[in-house]
């Protein structure tokens, strides 16, 4: 018998309507996909994970900032150098009227544990201060020859955020203050491994040479080709004044004979 359906308001029977069938229920079932395919299309699907799936444990953070007074190549040198360092931070102008050992206090409150302080006086010399923060050591320097990224418009390049090599002059084993400013450079410039803001490659090296009595600070780009170096830039030279056992002060532990003032 046919399926029928009642009204409620009266006694009569009309027959049930049959559900229409579509195009789609018309089709054959779909067969069963192999399992090779299911995970050749989650493969094809799955978002990459990160390049470093290293541990960050060397927490070296970097501290660059300057007194009130500087002109615009000294600025220009301390963008080009938080470019160059991903561990590094940014901090406000410090008032020349304060003492320097409240550098350690911002140190601290910024969690940076080194310091690249930039001083300027009488608007034409700059002295830059190397320290590991708060105990020490800490070395000044006069910055002489500033040539910055913008200036020299050299043909090297490199990956922003990339991680450097640290070339050093044979002369720095030979002194103790050299290897004393050795362990100074390398802790501060050198990118700390699995930095989150760090790229794992290494296409670039920093080269500190000793030369006329003085650090000469060049930065090159690696071509994969034959390894050969082309310059990028900044390039700086530091003029050793003295180094303290403080961080920012403290007794004096080497005093530079070569070293005369720019004023005389």
């Amino acid at each position: 018998m046919a399926a029928t359906k009642r009204k409620r308001r009266g006694g009569l029977a009309v027959p049930a309507k049959r559900p229409r069938k579509s195009g789609k229920d018309a089709r054959p079932p779909a067969k069963p996909r192999d399992k090779a395919e299911e995970a050749e299309e989650e493969d094809r699907n799955r978002i990459p994970g990160p390049v470093c799936k290293g541990k960050w444990k060397n927490k070296e953070r970097i501290l660059i900032f300057s007194s009130r007074g500087i002109n615009f190549r000294t600025r220009h040198l301390m963008q080009d150098l938080r470019m160059l360092m991903p561990h590094s931070k940014a901090d406000t102008k410090m008032d020349r009227k304060d003492k320097l050992f409240v550098i350690n206090e911002v140190c601290e409150m910024k969690n940076c544990n080194k310091c690249i302080y930039f001083e300027a006086k009488k608007k034409q010399d700059l002295y830059m201060w190397l320290s590991n923060s708060p105990h020490g050591p800490s070395a000044k320097f006069l910055v002489q020859n500033i040539h910055t990224l913008a200036e020299l418009k050299m043909t090297g390049n490199c990956l922003k955020g990339s991680r450097p090599l640290l070339s050093f002059d044979p002369a720095f084993d030979e002194l103790p203050h050299y290897a004393l400013l050795k362990e100074l450079l390398i802790q501060i410039f050198s990118t700390p491994r699995y930095h989150p803001k760090s790229q794992p490659f290494v296409d670039h090296v920093f080269t500190f040479t000793v030369l006329d009595n003085r650090i000469w600070f060049r930065n090159f780009q690696i071509i994969e080709e034959d390894a050969a170096l082309v310059e990028i830039g900044p390039r700086f030279v530091l003029n050793l004044i003295k180094i303290f056992q403080g961080s920012f002060g403290g007794p004096t532990l080497y005093e530079n004979p070569h070293y005369q003032s720019p004023n005389m």
